[in-house]
């Protein structure tokens, strides 16, 4: 879900203007899931534009503590969240951890970097959600050592039925500052493609995994 509409379409529309989200339907892009995509989501440029990374950092801790209530650690998942997960602990004035996809292969062998006690509510932050499955994988990283997920943020979400479906089966509540309707929705009024190519668009979001290949 998201938190609320007018915080999903100016995310939806701040995304577009940095080109953090492209739209090429004719063109599709190659996931490294291999699949076909006609759009490209990379919410690291964020980072690089002052005021809307402080826009997306104060969206973020605003409805966090809105939806979960004040945590007591915020965790971001490598590599994409690291950074805007800093910045929302920090504007919280909360301790950071981030979570590996996997635990190193040397030293102390951690997944969870950073100091984290059993038994502390924690709040997961994501740039993007798919599937969900690297998600959650950090999910269960930081249960396993002892956290109280209260649940994830994420700046967009595709909307994928897997997606929804993999958190209910985890038992994670999603929330995130805009998603793929609010997006195509936004993108048409404000002519960033025609009302074919969203046409297309929504014909890819049903069925993501097989749409452009060849018969």
């Amino acid at each position: 879900m998201i938190f609320n509409k007018d915080t999903a379409e100016k995310t939806a529309e701040l995304l577009l203007q940095i080109n953090a989200i492209k739209l090429n339907p004719k063109n599709p892009f190659t996931w490294a899931s291999g699949w076909k995509s006609p759009i490209y989501c990379d919410n690291r440029l964020i980072l690089s534009f002052p005021a809307i990374r402080n826009y997306i950092r104060e969206e973020f801790s605003k409805n966090i503590e809105k939806k979960f209530g004040k945590p007591d650690v915020i965790a971001g998942v490598a590599t994409g969240a690291i950074g805007i997960g800093m910045l929302v602990a920090e504007y919280m004035g909360l301790p950071f951890v981030y979570v590996r996809p996997e635990p190193k292969k040397h030293g102390r062998q951690n997944q969870v970097e950073g100091f984290l006690q059993k038994g502390q509510n924690v709040v997961i932050v994501e740039d993007l959600i798919s599937t969900g499955n690297s998600s959650l994988l950090a999910t269960e990283a930081l249960r396993a050592a002892g956290a109280n997920v209260k649940g994830m943020v994420a700046i967009f979400t595709y909307g994928f039925d897997i997606a929804e479906e993999n958190f209910k089966k985890a038992n994670l509540d999603l929330c995130t500052l805009s998603n793929y309707q609010n997006l195509l929705n936004l993108a048409v009024t404000k002519k960033y493609i025609t009302e074919k190519e969203q046409i297309t668009l929504k014909e890819w979001s049903n069925s993501p995994s097989v749409w452009g290949v060849e018969v």
